[in-house]
């Protein structure tokens, strides 16, 4: 996998561009998952972004919808091949499938490990709900949960692959605990803030020697060269970033992969200095565009959701930064200029192109696909301008 290119002429830099993670659910997946019969329309999304994306096949798909009771497996599969063409269409150089055949990013991972109990559903940011579960017993791997999925996209994708594993800090601090904590007489008798650090601690390091890391060990037998470790809870309490940092390195640590987190909306500020740590980490994506400016400009007061990345850039290991310049909380299209803009604003903070990658500031699945369509390719076209720029400005110095 190249992650930074050059041009033939050996000069002008081009910026990688890759996606976050999830995409919405194509209408003919969630009806049939769910068992509600399909409408006229859900078809015609089948067969309109099949023949729009150049889907190998997609005829087949839509006769399978009009004759009724497809397959559940076989329309995940389909939903996976429609997603990685719609952002290979885009244009994204490094893609995956919009986690098409997941259930959803804590569950699924919880689903196939040892040692948790489902205790009932909860309401994410986003108003929609994921089941909780508690920890009862030792977490331990039950089985690889992304093997079939990664081997899948393997025989079908066009682009470079790169698989989003859900973090043992965010699934600890998802989960109840009912197996680590002062009630269970591991860390002894007190119940103060000291001894639920200590359960914490103990429950995410366990969660990644036992249940990420053999994972991503499996991933990477299978050829995988980039995963990105989601991270969405890492800064949900301000004095347990050390502990996050110490099980994102206990489950990488020693592993030859190209490993990057991605960072959801937070004040990105808490993360300092505890992040200086992550030795293994290799890429920070974190998003910015939510807190910036739409108009135009490349100086500082022009990009004020950008404030913070001198702190990535200084980091003493010198991580890539993917940075976020597409808000996926709103239906606004981002337009090729204001993404050009953004690009070189953080390139000027860095001074050095090498150690930026462009990206959504996380995954798409709030947007209808025609959003987030029209957002990745317009990603795209701003990032050719500001490449264009960069070069430009490298010929007058």
């Amino acid at each position: 996998m190249t992650l930074l290119r050059l041009s033939e002429e050996g000069e002008t830099l081009k910026l990688l561009t890759h996606e976050i993670g999830s995409l919405a659910k194509p209408p003919w997946l969630v009806k049939t998952s769910a068992g509600s019969p399909l409408e006229e329309s859900d078809i015609e999304h089948a067969r309109r972004w099949g023949a729009k994306l150049g889907v190998d096949g997609h005829e087949e798909l839509v006769e399978t919808l009009e004759r009724g009771n497809p397959d559940k497996a076989e329309l995940g599969r389909w939903a996976s091949r429609y997603a990685l063409r719609l952002l290979e269409s885009a244009g994204i150089e490094v893609v995956y499938d919009g986690e098409q055949q997941r259930t959803e990013m804590y569950a699924w991972a919880v689903e196939h490990s040892n040692g948790f109990e489902p205790r009932g559903t909860v309401r994410s940011f986003d108003n929609k709900y994921y089941s909780k579960s508690a920890v009862t017993a030792e977490p331990s791997l039950r089985e690889p949960y992304h093997n079939d999925e990664f081997a899948f996209l393997q025989s079908v994708a066009n682009h470079d692959l790169k698989i989003p594993v859900t973090g043992a800090y965010t699934i600890a601090v998802w989960s109840y605990d009912e197996h680590f904590g002062p009630q269970s007489g591991r860390i002894g008798a007190g119940h103060g803030r000291s001894e639920e650090l200590a359960a914490r601690r103990e429950f995410a390091n366990d969660l990644a020697r036992n249940v990420i890391r053999p994972n991503l060990e499996s991933l990477i037998e299978l050829g995988a060269k980039w995963i990105q470790i989601d991270e969405p809870g890492a800064s949900t309490e301000a004095d347990e970033l050390d502990i996050f940092v110490e099980s994102f390195n206990e489950s990488v640590e020693g592993l030859d992969c190209f490993f990057s987190t991605h960072l959801c909306f937070s004040d990105y500020d808490l993360f300092f200095p505890a992040i200086e740590q992550m030795h293994g980490c290799k890429q920070f994506c974190v998003g910015f565009a939510n807190y910036d400016s739409r108009e135009l400009g490349t100086s500082g007061a022009d990009r004020p959701g950008y404030e913070v990345i001198s702190k990535f850039r200084d980091l003493p290991y010198e991580p890539i930064l993917g940075l976020g310049v597409l808000d996926i909380h709103t239906d606004f299209v981002e337009s090729p200029e204001l993404v050009r803009d953004r690009i070189l604003y953080a390139t000027e903070v860095f001074g050095d192109p090498e150690r930026i990658h462009v990206c959504p500031d996380c995954g798409l699945r709030t947007r209808s696909w025609e959003v987030a369509y029209e957002k990745l390719r317009n990603m795209v076209e701003g990032t050719k301008l500001a490449e264009q720029a960069l070069a430009t400005a490298g010929a007058t110095t």
